[in-house]
This record gives structure tokens, sequence and C-alpha cells, in this order.
């Protein structure tokens, strides 16, 4: 069932809001380790092969990207409607004709696919947006932004009072310009399709912001994250320094920035 969108001035069509598109609460965040050389390569081969073929089998990648200051890092974020669909809808791509087919392109210059958070949306309203597909007639240039991570390693039983204290914060980086994108913590539970291993250090908390352009984020965002990682390692609610990640779009990738989010 689909909402026909009404917003038609100049040509700028919203977002169909397609029921399949909604609510993924268990969200991979994906970080893997690739020949430095091949991340590029890497980066085109996934945007042209597996979008569309994980959707078809029930989940959905929210977006994939680049990290700006890790060359061997390419960053992807998966979401499933919930950890049942989790395993069978990773059956179905993994053992399915799509992967089959590209496997060895891939596995060929992956290096390590092992540093993966499973987590879920802080609060039902705090989930990951899904934005629409990247337009390639009104995009012509691909996906434009610079999306955001600022990942916290947070005590054990600390996650509500953690994120009590890192409101602020995170209101401070909408207040400079960032769209927030999602508040994601640590989701306990079996990983259930063993396959692909997650980890198992947690509880993280995770916010994701969407910047327009690297003015905001040299001059705007990263001096309040600054100020917030000293701020939130005084509750003494944190195991480690918090970790700012800088991700740059890869051409297809949902999550960018965006006229209607």
């Amino acid at each position: 069932m689909t909402d026909i969108p009404t917003d038609q001035q100049d040509g700028n069509v919203a977002f169909q809001h397609v029921r399949h598109l909604t609510d993924f609460p268990v969200v991979e965040f994906r970080r893997y380790t690739i020949q430095v050389s091949e991340r590029d390569h890497f980066a085109r081969y996934f945007e042209t092969y597996f979008p569309e073929a994980f959707e078809q089998v029930g989940a959905l990648i929210f977006g994939h990207f680049r990290e700006r200051d890790n060359p061997a890092v390419f960053t992807w974020i998966r979401g499933f409607h919930d950890m049942e669909t989790h395993a069978t809808a990773n059956a179905a791509f993994y053992d399915g004709p799509v992967w089959r087919e590209h496997a060895s392109t891939m596995n060929d210059r992956l290096i390590d696919h092992t540093n993966v958070l499973l987590l879920q949306p802080w609060k039902p309203e705090r989930g990951i947006v899904v934005l629409p597909t990247v337009d390639p007639i009104r995009e012509e240039a691909g996906a434009q932004g610079v999306v955001v991570a600022h990942i916290f390693a947070v005590t054990a039983g600390g996650v509500a009072a953690f994120a009590q204290h890192a409101e602020e914060a995170f209101a401070s980086y909408r207040a400079a310009g960032a769209r927030e994108a999602g508040v994601l913590v640590t989701l306990d539970e079996p990983n259930n399709f063993p396959r692909l291993p997650v980890r198992e250090d947690g509880p993280y908390l995770v916010w994701l912001g969407i910047l327009r352009d690297n003015q905001i984020l040299e001059q705007r965002f990263r001096p309040l994250a600054e100020q917030a990682a000293q701020t939130l390692a005084a509750t003494g609610l944190l195991r480690s320094a918090s970790e700012v990640v800088t991700l740059d779009p890869t051409s297809r990738s949902r999550l960018r920035w965006h006229p209607t989010f």
C-alpha cells in the first residue's frame, strides 16, 4: 500500500512511503576493512549489485560510505524488521543467486568483516530515517553531504543514564545544522545468523547525523563533538573515549543530505 505524494512542485516528487520501507528496528552497523587500493572498486561493486537485492528479501540498506579518516574502511548500515527477519533475510541473500555470482569479486577485496555492532533504536521515534533512493536524473552527481556517527562505549547497565546525559549534546548538534538520523543502542540478543559474526563487547550508543557540507562539519560540528566527548567522559558512564566517524556517502547511499529530510 502506497501513500501517493502530493508535493510535485517543480517536478520534485516527495518520497513515496511504501509500507515495506518502514520499521527496521534491528540494525547492523558494519565496518569492513578493505584492501586500500580496492576500496573504491568494492564500493562500486557493492552499490551496483546489492541494495535492491537486500530489499527483495525483506531487509534494507540505510546507507553505505567511505570512512574519511581510514582509507581501508567501507562502512554500511542495514536494517531488518525483527530478529526473525534478520535470520531469514540473511539466509535468503547469502544463499541466493546474487551473492553466489558476486561473492568472489567482493571477498577478494575484503580483509575483515567482523567489526559489526548489532543495534536497535534508543526509543521508537529515534530509529534510522529511511530516505528515498538517489534519483539518477535529479541527483546526477550522486549522494551529497556528510554523515557522522558519534560512537560511545557505555558502561554495563549505564545506557539509560548515559542517554539522558547525552541529550544536551545531541540537541547542540541539531542546533548547529546536523539533521539527526537516528540514536541507536546495543541490541542484546543472540546472533541468529552466526555465519556473520557481531561484536559482543557492548553496550554502545551510536548517534547518527547528516550534515550539508564540510564547512558545517569543521566549523560547527567538530568543536561541539570534541566538547561533548569531554563532558560525557566526565559522567563516568563510558568505558573508553568516544569515537567520531566521518562517513562520505557513496553515490547511491540513501543516507545523505536530502531536501525532503
